[in-house]
């Protein structure tokens, strides 16, 4: 693990010299892969350069213990030591992780794709329970939330919606969030009072760019119509809206929230190649074996993950067994708890599944 350390040190030091060479920095295009590959490395090396300051500093103090000191002076000195051994354990923590390989996905917006599913009218209730969820925490966490299409069930509830997270880190936190939630309530419809079980589907697509996908336009049909729902100008009278279908995969997309026929087919185009490239990435995940997947992953979206039990105001995620009492906190946004346990068990089985020797 040292020795692979040491080699990026030594590639990054390359790679600051060129960077600052005249000759580089005339060819732009050069230059800018160049620094983009220096910046890559940036966060390992400077985490790596101050674990050998610990080891550095741990060895000096061990050294000293092995001289001829004071009782007040060797407390003092072993304490230091025992200080920066624990400070160099989590720091060669911190180094695994750094060098498992990067999701190359997880600096991206996301697209969220939420769904009705068994339960009537009580599952478009929670589905909009939801949506409300995740726009909160995308406020808590300074990112922005935006609707792409929207069918609501006509009793304040959501057959399907589709929006957008723009924020640093989007999908590295929310790609857990895929799959099947539960809900467990009394309906507002149910004049008995029985607890009724409905279920909601979400998807986490990242946002894709041009050249992730290969679009062929001649395998898209585009189709405009007009508007429903509330009106409001321009609304229901003009054919704005937008409804793309991929021949190939019979995906089709429909957006009419835009005033303008040409946003909404923008954005139907923008979840249509996220769909394209979440089928990619589930056929690649597909092909890996049952050891090396995550338990915790982005993976079959029919797999049920988490229950809301409203009765006991508890919150189970299934695939970590966390469960948490404050059930109104949670659908209030509250989801950092949640996300930072799911991402650490995602990053020990990693660490267990990669086969690396990890000693220092």
């Amino acid at each position: 693990m040292i020795e692979r350390l040491n080699e990026l040190e030594l590639k990054y030091e390359a790679l600051s010299e060129k960077v600052n060479d005249p000759e580089v920095i005339v060819d732009q295009q050069r230059w800018r892969a160049l620094m983009k590959e220096q910046s890559g490395l940036m966060e390992i090396v400077e985490a790596y350069r101050g674990y050998k300051k610990l080891a550095a500093a741990a060895e000096e103090a061990r050294t000293m213990l092995s001289e001829d000191l004071d009782d007040e002076f060797r407390k003092l000195v072993r304490d230091e030591y025992k200080e920066n051994q624990e400070k160099l354990e989590a720091a060669l923590e911190g180094l695994k992780l750094l060098l498992l390989p990067k999701d190359p996905n997880d600096d991206k917006n996301v697209i969220v794709e939420i769904r009705g599913g068994a339960g009537g009218d009580e599952a478009a209730l929670f589905a909009g329970d939801l949506f409300r969820m995740y726009s909160r925490y995308a406020e808590r966490r300074r990112w922005r939330a935006e609707v792409m299409s929207l069918s609501d069930s006509g009793i304040g509830g959501i057959k399907e919606v589709i929006f957008m997270i723009n924020g640093k880190g989007a999908y590295s936190r929310l790609k857990y969030e895929s799959g099947v939630h539960r809900v467990q309530r009394i309906p507002v419809t149910e004049s008995g009072g029985r607890i009724h079980t409905s279920t909601v589907t979400v998807a986490v697509l990242p946002e894709t760019e041009d050249v992730d996908v290969e679009l062929d336009m001649n395998d898209v049909r585009v189709d405009v119509f007009r508007s429903s729902g509330n009106g409001g100008q321009s609304v229901n009278t003009t054919d704005s809206a937008v409804r793309v279908t991929h021949s190939p995969t019979g995906i089709v997309i429909s957006c009419q929230d835009e005033k303008s026929q040409l946003k909404n087919k923008d954005k139907a185009l923008k979840i249509l190649r996220a769909k394209l490239y979440d089928l990619e990435l589930a056929k690649q995940q597909s092909q890996l074996s049952a050891k090396r997947k995550s338990q915790v992953g982005t993976g079959d979206r029919s797999e049920r993950i988490r229950t809301y039990n409203f009765p006991q105001g508890r919150m189970t995620d299934h695939r970590i067994g966390l469960t948490l009492y404050r059930l109104e906190s949670v659908l209030d946004g509250d989801l950092d708890e949640i996300m930072d346990t799911l991402i650490t068990t995602d990053h020990a089985e990693s660490l267990k599944a990669s086969g690396e020797d990890w000693s220092a």
